[in-house]
């Protein structure tokens, strides 16, 4: 079986080192120095969970209910579907019932739109049905092989005809569209990126990392304005996402908004604190407090002077 290095699984899922480190921490994820694409799904559920503010230690809680709630269920994250209840807690789908495990209750499955990670995507395109069972175990299986060909910068053509491919079984396989967007927005065809990533954001709106990924194109293509709103979006559904905090203070700082930047390079360092780009945002936040408090003095001096 193919394994996936560390920095590997912090590139493809898009999280940063910090974050990882936490999950492990809190006994979410295993540390290891590699992965397995299995290892990679289970990362990638505790992602979007923690995205939809869902604090870790209450994931971790929801974890160790569940097992103790359906006897020689191991992980829960990978073996039941894991969606928010109205309490903001993890509720599994076992059995054709959703289960809160915590509160040992069972729920009446009223929204669809709720659902954060599902074995199969449910589609609201009545157009474009859900996939059957056996397309649904195609459609995992080509995705794995999309992730596994992205490894190569030499097949890259490769995994866009697969997660194509994907798309053409699961239009609604929003995972699908944001790695086909990242596959088309580094070969600078960023108006197909921005096409994927928009998709992505229809399907789930509360997809943090499609807003942060369209917030990047915008950005790369002169909109900055819009790129902002965008990454305060993504900072909204993911107010610990480090990489939104950085990529908005370098786009305040393009519309000489410095302040504005200090709060989001301030908010960078706290979640990473090593590592060059840490070091970077440092030396911003000296920039500009060194800029704020001349610019003080100047104003202070002036004012005595017109007194």
């Amino acid at each position: 079986m193919y394994r996936y290095t560390r920095q590997d699984l912090i590139r493809i899922l898009r999280i940063s080192a910090h974050q990882l480190v936490a999950w492990e921490k809190s006994g979410l994820v295993t540390s290891a120095d590699s992965y397995t694409f299995f290892d990679l799904l289970q990362v990638k559920k505790v992602r979007d969970l923690c995205a939809r503010r869902v604090r870790p230690a209450e994931i971790r809680q929801s974890i160790v209910a569940m097992q103790k709630q359906a006897a020689g269920m191991e992980n829960p994250l990978l073996e039941a579907a894991a969606e928010i209840s109205s309490r903001h807690r993890v509720a599994f789908r076992h059995d054709g019932r959703l289960l809160e495990p915590i509160a040992g209750q069972f729920m009446f499955d009223f929204s669809p739109d709720q659902k954060v990670v599902a074995s199969v995507p449910v589609s609201r395109n009545l157009a474009a049905p859900a996939p059957t069972e056996p397309e649904a175990a195609n459609v995992a299986e080509m995705f794995s092989r999309g992730v596994a060909l992205e490894e190569d910068p030499r097949n890259q053509m490769q995994a866009i005809a697969t997660y194509e491919r994907v798309l053409e079984l699961d239009p609604q396989h929003a995972a699908a569209h944001i790695n086909l967007g990242t596959l088309y927005y580094n070969r600078q065809d960023y108006k197909a990126a921005e096409e994927h990533y928009r998709r992505a954001i229809e399907i789930d709106p509360r997809y943090a990392l499609a807003h942060f990924d369209l917030g990047n194109v915008l950005d790369e293509t002169g909109r900055v304005a819009d790129a902002i709103q965008t990454y305060l979006t993504a900072l909204q559904l993911a107010p610990t996402y480090a990489d939104a905090h950085y990529n908005l203070a370098l786009a305040y700082e393009k519309i000489k908004e410095p302040r504005k930047a200090l709060k989001h390079w301030q908010a960078y360092v706290k979640l990473d604190s090593t590592g060059p780009w840490s070091t970077h945002a440092r030396t911003q936040i000296k920039r500009i407090l060194k800029t704020d408090s001349l610019r003080l003095v100047h104003g202070g001096n002036t004012s005595a002077q017109i007194q």
